[in-house]
C-alpha cells in the first residue's frame, strides 16, 4: 500500500466510530460527500477519515461542526455508483489518526493528520480470556459470535476491534475505545464497559437477547 498521506478527507457522523481491521458499509447521499467519494476514487490510496461529531453538532450540521480529534481512516475497497449520483461504499479500517489542522476549501472537510502508532500488539492470554467470558455472557444467544470467540486464530487486535466496533454501545463509549493509546488499554476499557453493563443489568434496548447487542 502507498504511504499514508498527511492530508485526508474527513467524513463526520454522529453515531459511527470506525476501528482498524473492521469493515464499514456506508450509503453516501449528501452532495458534498458524493463529491468527496468522486475525489477519493481518483486518489491513491483511496482513503476517508471517519470522525465522530461532538457538542451541538445538530445546530451546525450544514457547516463544519466540531469532531473528536482522534479518528480512524478507512480504505475505500468497494464503490457502487447509483443512477442518481449516490454511492454505496465499503471502507476497510486501517489506522488511527489525530487531527492537527482542518481545511474547508472544498465542499467537504479535509484535515492534516498525525498518524498514531499501530496497535497490533498482543494481549496477555488471561486478559483475552477474561474479555471472552464477559462477551460470552453478554452475547449468550448469538451462535456466530460464540464461534468467533472460540477461534484462536483471530489476532488480538481484530478480536478487540471487532467487538469494540460491533457491540451496541453508545458512540461516546466507542470513542473512548478508539482513544486508547495501546491495545491493552483498549482491551481494558472494553472489559470495564462490559463489566459495568453486566453488573448493572444495562442491556441495550430490546431486552436480554444476544443479536440485539450487535449492530
Amino acid at each position: 500500500m502507498s504511504e499514508l498521506p498527511d492530508i485526508i478527507p474527513v467524513f463526520p457522523l454522529p453515531n459511527v466510530v470506525l476501528l482498524p481491521r473492521v469493515q464499514l458499509p456506508l450509503h453516501i447521499f449528501e452532495p458534498r460527500y458524493r463529491a468527496m467519494v468522486r475525489d477519493v476514487m481518483e486518489a491513491e490510496p483511496p482513503l476517508i477519515g471517519m470522525a465522530l461529531l461532538r457538542g451541538d453538532w445538530q445546530e451546525q450540521y450544514e457547516g463544519n461542526p466540531q469532531v473528536f480529534p482522534i479518528g480512524c481512516v478507512g480504505k475505500m475497497v468497494k464503490t457502487v455508483p447509483l443512477p442518481d449520483g449516490r454511492f454505496n461504499i465499503l471502507l476497510q479500517g486501517l489506522r488511527e489518526y489525530r487531527i492537527q489542522e482542518e481545511f474547508h476549501d472544498k465542499s467537504y472537510r479535509r484535515a492534516r493528520v498525525e498518524w498514531l502508532p499501530q496497535r497490533n500488539q498482543t494481549l496477555e492470554p488471561a486478559q483475552r480470556e477474561a474479555i471472552g467470558r464477559l462477551l460470552a455472557s453478554y452475547l449468550q444467544k448469538d451462535e456466530i459470535v460464540q464461534k468467533f470467540l472460540a477461534d484462536s486464530g483471530i489476532t488480538d487486535e481484530l478480536f478487540i476491534n471487532f467487538f469494540a466496533f460491533q457491540l451496541d454501545l453508545l458512540p461516546i463509549e466507542k470513542q473512548s475505545l478508539l482513544d486508547a493509546a495501546t491495545l491493552d488499554e483498549r482491551a481494558t476499557c472494553l472489559r470495564d464497559i462490559l463489566d459495568f453493563k453486566l453488573s448493572e443489568g444495562r442491556w441495550p434496548e430490546g431486552g436480554g437477547g444476544g443479536k440485539d447487542r450487535l449492530h
